[in-house]
């Protein structure tokens, strides 16, 4: 047998399987080979979606069923032992084990991540491959478990269920690093998840291994909004069943185990509606806070009275956004995170869904508008003599025609794209987002008349509303469709097939700005929710341009004396409307201070331009022509470099990929430059100056040229055909066999007889 010969697969199978299984490994329950850990980064061609190439481990290595230690990559024994090491250690470091091997049927590279032997890389030969046992006491002696009891925590099985949903790798990551932590006495954990990639249920799997383990007995899960405590019980926590309850009623029943409460429901103002006083300070072995980043670390918080009252436990803070100020850190209170998974990565790693955005100024937001000498309101109100801006629109002077331009705009992309796309509208107020459930009315008689609830406003005081909030959220109800709020829908709410977030709400608090987004990051394929689109009135996107938008938290703001430990941008909105950010299911009633409500001033959109998420987590803020010639001089200096590669690539297709990889966007280019371009038109065209060829008029000169003279009639008139199907859709079209089975194309014969055609 010429080993040289042999695939890698064959490598793998021959060389590789057997040197684990000699050394003890179980072929069954602890060798994984071809081990899919992402699903394919989204990307978004126009109105087609395709998915990336998913990120595959040629082998992982599990002690337990949950506890992964090594990942191996093979190369076919035409490469060096070595070769593929780089990726292991870049798959490594994402599954987070410390120890990685590289094979190519000859022997074993071992790279040690853990950093606690006194080499870095060895060489084994197939015979001297590690033993699970070796590399499980090399595991606890890097994490630092010492004793059975700490072994007996870590390894302890996930819940499990036949077909059921099983933690995917980064929930797998924060699960085993918190375990770790509190199995070696740490008592203060912080998990920072981006919104949709599964904290809640994240958390059940921690406290399921705690809880079934001995290791913690009695649990308390807090959150502060009803539907989430509620969404948790009956999903989620649901494997529970008789051992959990939901503190209602201010009543509290000690014969449970597991507590579910909304912080409101146990505490209060008066010293007697502090139910969680009837507990003993030490009652709780673990209290694990939902969405931590909503008050819990601020010294005088009712959240941070009920964590010190019980801190004797083990208490794990879980957030998407930590709240970081000199005086409210959710890092001074937990520590730095446990573990961080971002919405950048999130999309990267296909789990969450890429979006764009379609920033829209109005001409009265940006030049300003100022009354007249002596004008009064609507209702006679005399308007105060002063230059009005965006900062001001809905929250101290409301132009009508502005509201109607606003609905008017957003009515508009739902008609051409699809007019049942969940939407939310963010307001800045409950009495904007009422007239901006008006306005949309207006502009979509049709739909209203089919359903009164195609439009509803969901906020805090509006129980008609709140009642339809779990028909929007569930992806089998049609209705409501769009739907208008102020802060109610920001956070915990799980909008799963939402396509289309309008932000007409001033947001200067990157918190808040990630709550929101998050309600489109979640993907269901099940209902072709892929991407999502931002449509933004207000700059609030400006906000994806800060440094810190997706990195790890910092503390920012550093109050003065006398002055409040919350950021400006994070009290409430109007001084004399004292409004609650978050107060569980309610929301602002006070209205606050009279408005100026304008009817007759005109309003027009004077700017409109569609940004892009790039390959590298930024939205593109540059002009797409001038990014996408960065981009490909990045890679082909010259035109005569670029001809090389494109003329000497067997399929076209695998270039176009590589250069979307790289940054080109290439359905978004053609939408700005001229659809009907080839790819290959566009890069000339933009990055190197040629003047373009549109698809048909390089059919036709092909004809010209007559260059299908060699062939047979029947032969000519398929690559006739395959001409005419290039001038209509692209070099795709043509470089994928299906083509064949295309009229007027499969009327000429089968694949195989068109085939035959060419000899």
């Amino acid at each position: 047998m010429d080993k040289k010969s042999l695939s890698e697969r064959d490598i793998c199978t021959k060389f590789i399987t057997p040197a684990l299984q000699r050394a003890g490994w179980n072929i069954q329950t602890q060798i994984r080979e071809e081990y899919f850990f992402t699903d394919g980064k989204v990307v978004v061609r126009g109105k087609t979606v395709t998915r990336g190439k998913r990120k595959r481990a040629d082998y992982v290595l599990f002690y337990k069923s949950n506890v992964p230690i090594a990942v191996i990559e093979a190369k076919d024994n035409n490469h060096s032992v070595g070769d593929g090491m780089q990726q292991a250690i870049e798959y490594g470091r994402v599954l987070d084990v410390p120890f990685v091997f590289s094979s190519n049927g000859d022997a074993f590279i071992e790279h040690d991540l853990s950093t606690e032997t006194g080499w870095v890389e060895r060489e084994l030969s197939l015979n001297q491959f590690p033993t699970p046992q070796e590399l499980w006491r090399r595991f606890k002696d890097a994490r630092g478990i010492a004793t059975s009891k700490q072994e007996r925590i870590v390894t302890w099985p996930d819940f499990s269920e036949p077909g059921g949903k099983t933690p995917r790798y980064y929930q797998r990551n924060a699960i085993n690093r918190t375990i770790e932590a509190i199995a070696k006495g740490q008592d203060r954990i912080l998990l920072v998840m981006a919104t949709g990639t599964g904290k809640t249920f994240t958390a059940f799997q921690i406290i399921w291994r705690l809880w079934k383990s001995g290791a913690k007995k009695r649990i308390l899960f807090l959150a502060d909004r009803n539907i989430l405590v509620d969404q948790t019980k009956i999903n989620d926590f649901k494997p529970f069943g008789g051992a959990m309850t939901k503190i209602t009623n201010h009543t509290i029943d000690p014969s449970y185990e597991i507590h579910l409460a909304l912080y409101q429901a146990v505490t209060g103002e008066e010293e007697e509606r502090k139910i969680f006083k009837q507990f003993s300070p030490d009652y709780f072995d673990l209290v694990v806070v939902d969405e931590c980043h909503r008050g819990s670390a601020a010294d005088d918080s009712a959240w941070r009275e009920i964590l010190e009252y019980f801190s004797s436990a083990t208490q794990i803070g879980m957030t998407a956004t930590p709240k970081e100020t000199k005086y409210v850190s959710n890092i001074d209170y937990f520590g730095p995170p446990t573990y961080t998974y971002s919405l950048r990565h999130g999309i990267e790693d296909g789990f969450l869904a890429p979006y764009k955005v379609i920033r829209i100024d109005i001409d009265r937001d940006i030049q300003g508008w100022r009354p007249e000498r002596g004008q009064r309101d609507k209702y006679g109100e005399l308007i105060e003599d002063r230059i009005y801006n965006q900062q001001d629109m809905d929250r101290t002077l409301v132009l009508e025609k502005r509201t109607q331009l606003v609905a008017r705009r957003v009515s508009q992309f739902l008609k051409a794209t699809d007019p049942y796309a969940k939407t939310i509208i963010f307001c800045e107020r409950v009495e904007h987002a009422e007239r901006m459930r008006q306005a949309l009315v207006n502009e979509n008689a049709e739909r209203v008349h089919e359903d009164q609830r195609y439009i509803m406003r969901i906020t805090g005081d509006e129980t008609i509303g709140k009642a339809e909030l779990d028909n929007f959220i569930d992806p089998e109800s049609r209705y409501p469709v769009i739907v208008t709020t102020s802060k109610l829908l920001s956070t915990g709410v799980d909008a799963q097939i939402c396509k289309l977030i309008v932000l007409d709400q001033t947001i200067h608090s990157l918190s808040m700005f990630k709550q929101i987004i998050g309600r489109g990051t979640r993907i269901n394929e099940d209902y072709d929710k892929y991407f999502f689109t931002i449509i933004d009135f207000k700059k609030a996107t400006e906000l994806f341009a800060d440094p810190t938008f997706d990195g790890e938290p910092v503390q920012v703001y550093e109050p003065r004396e006398g002055e409040s430990p919350v950021p400006p941008d994070l009290e409430p909105s109007d001084e004399d409307e004292q409004e609650e950010e978050y107060r569980g299911d309610e929301e602002e009633t006070n209205r606050g201070p009279r408005k100026y409500v304008v009817g007759n001033v005109e309003v027009k959109i004077i700017a409109e331009r569609v940004q892009y998420y790039s390959n590298d987590g930024r939205l593109i803020t540059e002009e797409l022509k001038d990014y996408t010639r960065k981009n490909v001089l990045r890679e082909y200096a010259t035109l005569d470099e670029f001809l090389k590669v494109w003329t000497g690539a067997e399929r076209k297709r695998a270039i176009m990929e590589e250069m979307e990889d790289h940054g080109v966007l290439l359905s978004e280019l053609a939408q700005h430059v001229g659809r009907d371009y080839d790819a290959f038109d566009l890069v000339c065209h933009v990055a190197f100056d040629q003047p373009p060829l549109t698809r048909a008029e390089r059919a036709k000169n092909v004809r010209k040229r007559d260059v299908f003279t060699k062939y047979g009639d029947k032969a000519r008139a398929v690559l006739s055909a395959l001409l005419d199907k290039y001038a209509d859709t692209g070099i795709d079209q043509i470089e994928d066999l299906a083509v064949l089975n295309v009229q007027p194309i499969s009327d000429m014969g089968t694949p195989v007889e068109i085939v035959n055609l060419f000899g």
